[in-house]
């Protein structure tokens, strides 16, 4: 065997063997995090009514998450970029798992309001962190792969989530206490015990991994020292000068509308197909219809992320997948029944979730391994104020309305998207690789 075909199997044993070890591991983890912050659009079911909340209260409390979250995203990503990924996780997800647990005592709005608060702030850097994450495991060749199997968490997590919360709610009324608030005590109790689990699971870097041989540490080590140094030549920004540098700016405003969009369907799907349904409607079946448009999510983030890594056309993907995602906003506005809802929203969710993962392996390659912990959490905490946004216009407008708001805010995306210029370098180094220059 020659020293070609060795480098070779090398490669394919490698990139197999941290897809496997890492990607399900932390795909289970989104899951379980997604379904804790939006499961109270399931709790709202039962909740609002038991707690007075009027649809505005609401609107403002699914949001409040991300005021928090906006403020401790960044600083959680420099932790995280210091201490080690294993640490700094366990402690997200412990943290995040006891605040969930908590929302099942909650005796008023105003207890809520705190906890939601303090959910954001102990989830803040999970998403950036887990991103750049995966920098230290994957080339730009396979992120956009990890990044869409990562983010198939978001419609997994609401696929699982519709059932399983409805069906507590509905069934489980312990010591007398109210279904929703068996939800979220169930509910939590995995983020911790999954905590625990990240610190003895998780490795921080390939050089730690006791799973790779030496041969293939060095290997990846290489490849990925190969790319590090190309990226700091191409991306030389400095922490604060990146705060002056324009694509820092348009990539939040690009990704700023999906945040609006996502977490409004997130929170207000179950509500929305409430108001259409009879009166006789339980629960567990609005859960069973909300499970409708994830089903068709999960074949959309797949198709969009690995084909924009097959084909070097990420922007061409996120275009795509914002007008479609647009289309449908426009087409809930106009449609009255279940069943039209049902598909409208699922049209909605394939381009929605379409975004997600093509767009985080976008941004990484606008950072330098100095830049990235800074970069890709200002971006995603910039982007994060759309969480707020979102819920809330569902909360304070009417449905058509909201609609078309949102609808508005992803027009406003797609616009911002065509003023970012692609251009590929023609170095023998970054072939394959595409370079987005602004």
């Amino acid at each position: 065997m020659n020293q070609g075909q060795s480098i070779n199997l090398i490669e394919k044993s490698t990139v197999k063997k941290t897809m496997k070890r890492i990607l399900p591991f932390i795909l289970l983890l989104y899951v379980v995090a997604f379904l804790d912050r939006v499961n109270m659009g399931y709790a709202a079911l039962q909740m609002n009514a038991d707690l007075s909340l009027t649809a505005e209260a609401f609107g403002l409390l699914s949001g409040l998450f991300f005021i928090s979250y906006f403020l401790f995203e960044v600083p959680s990503n420099m932790i995280l970029n210091k201490v080690g990924a294993r640490a700094w996780i366990a402690r997200i997800m412990i943290t995040w798992g006891i605040v969930v647990v908590l929302q099942g005592f909650i005796q008023s709005a105003t207890h809520l309001y705190i906890l939601r608060f303090l959910l954001g702030a102990a989830e803040a850097g999970f998403v950036p962190g887990i991103i750049l994450y995966l920098t230290y495991w994957f080339r730009a060749r396979e992120r956009g792969k990890a990044t869409a199997l990562f983010f198939v968490a978001l419609p997994l997590s609401a696929l699982i989530g519709a059932p399983l919360s409805t069906w507590i709610m509905d069934t489980i009324t312990w010591s007398g206490m109210a279904g929703w608030r068996w939800m979220f005590i169930l509910e939590g109790l995995p983020a911790i015990i999954l905590g625990i689990v990240v610190i003895f699971y998780l490795t921080n870097k390939p050089a730690n991994a006791k799973w790779l041989t030496t041969e293939e540490k060095t290997w990846l080590e290489g490849e990925l020292d190969k790319e590090r140094k190309l990226s700091s030549q191409l991306n030389k920004t400095s922490h604060l000068g990146m705060l002056k540098e324009s694509k820092l700016w348009k990539l939040a405003l690009f990704n700023i509308a999906g945040f609006i969009a996502v977490n409004a369907l997130s929170y207000w799907m179950p509500t929305i197909i409430k108001s259409l349904s009879s009166s006789s409607t339980t629960n567990l079946q609005i859960g069973w219809l909300a499970m409708i448009p994830s089903i068709v999510a999960i074949p959309s983030i797949l198709f969009t992320g690995w084909n924009a890594d097959r084909t070097n056309s990420h922007k061409l993907h996120l275009g795509a997948s914002v007008f479609i995602a647009m289309v449908g906003f426009i087409g809930c506005a106009f449609v009255s029944s279940v069943p039209l809802m049902v598909l409208m929203l699922s049209i909605t969710s394939a381009g929605l979730y379409g975004i997600s993962g093509t767009f985080y392996a976008y941004i990484t390659f606008f950072f330098s391994e100095s830049t990235a912990p800074v970069g890709i959490a200002l971006v995603s905490t910039l982007s994060s104020l759309g969480g707020f946004v979102g819920p809330y216009i569902m909360g304070v407008f009417n449905f058509k309305q909201a609609m078309f708001i949102i609808a508005g805010f992803l027009l406003i995306s797609l616009i911002t998207l065509t003023t970012l210029k692609l251009a590929k370098k023609d170095q023998k180094e970054i072939e394959d690789k595409i370079v987005v220059e602004i």
